[in-house]
């Protein structure tokens, strides 16, 4: 089982960080349906030298749009070789055709089904070329693999999933073209949900799901029975779902202490155009200050070069996020992808630069642009990154916290995330990153009530302790 290194990711010299944070959930997931007699070597490229040496009967990989070269080069050597080859995944998914040439069958939306069925039809000698998934059901699949996993070689082994999808349909998601012919959101049970979280020692988790709080009575629900499990974890939701009802402080209760929010945009024409109407007369602005007051971190994700976007939305989007004290940022250049409504628009309206699928990673511009030329779009977009996360703007935004506590969470939480990047490439040179978990755990743990207010005088011996050590900083690195 192999998830070849996205084009992006791989580099004999440099390892970023983002590529070791979580383990091949996917593959770990589909080897819970092997028999225990089966010896299985899952391999991550990401976090090590993949051995192709070996002569497996059945090879499965797994293909997203980076990685889609590499992951074919793959699976033609161990053709070549007589193994049996399996792709999947999202780029498979979007493409089947182009995958077809490289695989002797390929897998059409998410495997729970599907794999279970492909096993019992291999053994018979009558595999199909083609399997897609119809029946959306998370009942009953046996737990993770985890045994297969690496985990020192991940700052976040315990990620988890406990949903498949997501209920908006944005255009420039993948995932419709994922989860299409089938139910596009669905859960665990609670019960299978909270069996799994038990099973993982420690007490950090990432929630990888899309939208963790999509359903509200099932994330109702998990988070009540979480109460008590002393857990920190970190997840990704919606605006709306921030604003909605009680259940973001049912999470915070339950240990959520960092959120991934898409905030993507400003312009009301930019979310109509990208059909992301859950954003719609949101106030985002509301949704942070509540974070804020929970304790929670905010990682916000912005896409820079819809339709209505000029040359100011950068410095826009940044001033807006550092006054507002999001912790870090994700910035994405509007990308494209195939299956999604917003390739086959672009298509239709000749706007597809290349099918170069190594340039497909939301750094680079492959489509032709309206407002922004594509130089100023991929200049803004670098320029939005190392201003975010200038010394002075951390300063800044760490400072916007209401507490002592959270002012120093803040710094060292987004300052350690971009600027000691040296310290954790060589964690991950060394197989040691795990062992910065418990540092995470302890940013990551609750601010205690008390600890909110801070007097004056502590909150000047605080910003002049951040002034000293941003300085300190600049001349080391």
């Amino acid at each position: 089982m192999i998830l070849p290194a996205l084009a992006e990711a791989e580099s004999p010299f440099w390892r970023p960080i983002k590529y070791s944070l979580f383990p091949p959930l996917g593959l770990a997931t589909l080897a819970a349906y092997l028999s225990p007699d089966d010896e299985i070597d899952l391999q991550d490229q990401h976090v090590e030298d993949l051995n192709l040496t070996d002569s497996p009967d059945l090879v499965i990989i797994q293909v997203y749009i980076t990685n889609a070269y590499r992951a074919y080069q793959i699976a033609d050597h161990y053709k070549k070789k007589g193994a049996y080859v399996l792709l999947g995944g999202l780029h498979v998914t979007s493409l089947p055709e182009e995958a077809a040439l490289h695989a002797d069958t390929i897998f059409l939306g998410p495997g729970e089904e599907t794999f279970p069925q492909f096993l019992k039809d291999f053994k018979n000698k009558s595999a199909k070329k083609v399997y897609s998934s119809s029946i959306r059901t998370l009942e009953k699949i046996p737990p993770i693999r985890r045994d297969l996993i690496k985990r020192n070689r991940y700052l976040v082994p315990n990620s988890i999933v406990v949903t498949r999808g997501c209920p908006h349909h944005c255009d420039f998601c993948y995932k419709d073209a994922f989860f299409e012919g089938g139910r596009t959101f669905y859960t665990q049970t609670v019960d299978d949900a909270l069996a799994e979280i038990d099973r993982l020692p420690g007490r950090h988790l990432y929630f990888l799901d899309d939208h963790l709080l999509g359903n509200a009575k099932f994330a109702s629900e998990l988070f009540e029975g979480m109460r008590g499990m002393n857990r920190v974890f970190q997840g990704a939701a919606t605006v709306d779902s921030i604003l909605r009802g009680n259940l973001i402080e049912k999470a915070a209760e339950a240990g959520l202490r960092s959120l991934f929010v898409g905030f993507e945009t400003f312009s009301p024409a930019n979310l109509k155009q990208s059909n992301k109407k859950q954003n719609l007369e949101k106030d985002y602005v509301k949704a942070v200050n509540r974070l804020h007051s929970l304790g929670i971190m905010i990682n916000g994700s912005f896409v820079f070069g819809l339709d209505e976007d000029d040359k100011d939305v950068f410095k826009r989007t940044v001033d807006w996020g550092v006054n507002n004290s999001l912790t870090t940022s994700t910035y994405h250049v509007l990308t494209p992808y195939p299956g999604t409504k917003l390739f086959k628009d672009m298509e239709q309206q000749g706007r597809i630069l290349t099918r170069n699928w190594d340039l497909y990673d939301t750094r680079n511009v492959v489509y032709k642009t309206i407002n922004l030329t594509s130089d100023e779009l991929k200049n803004g977009y670098n320029w939005a990154y190392k201003e975010f996360y200038s010394w002075p703007n951390i300063l800044k935004a760490s400072l916007n916290q209401d507490s002592h506590k959270h002012k120093l969470k803040h710094f060292f939480y987004s300052g350690g995330w971009k600027k000691f990047e040296p310290v954790w490439n060589f964690m991950i040179k060394t197989k040691n990153l795990n062992g910065m978990l418990p540092l995470l755990e302890s940013i990551l743990s609750k601010v205690k009530t008390q600890d909110k207010v801070a007097t004056s005088s502590q909150d000047m011996i605080s910003n002049k302790q951040l002034e000293l050590i941003t300085q300190s900083n600049d001349n080391i690195w």
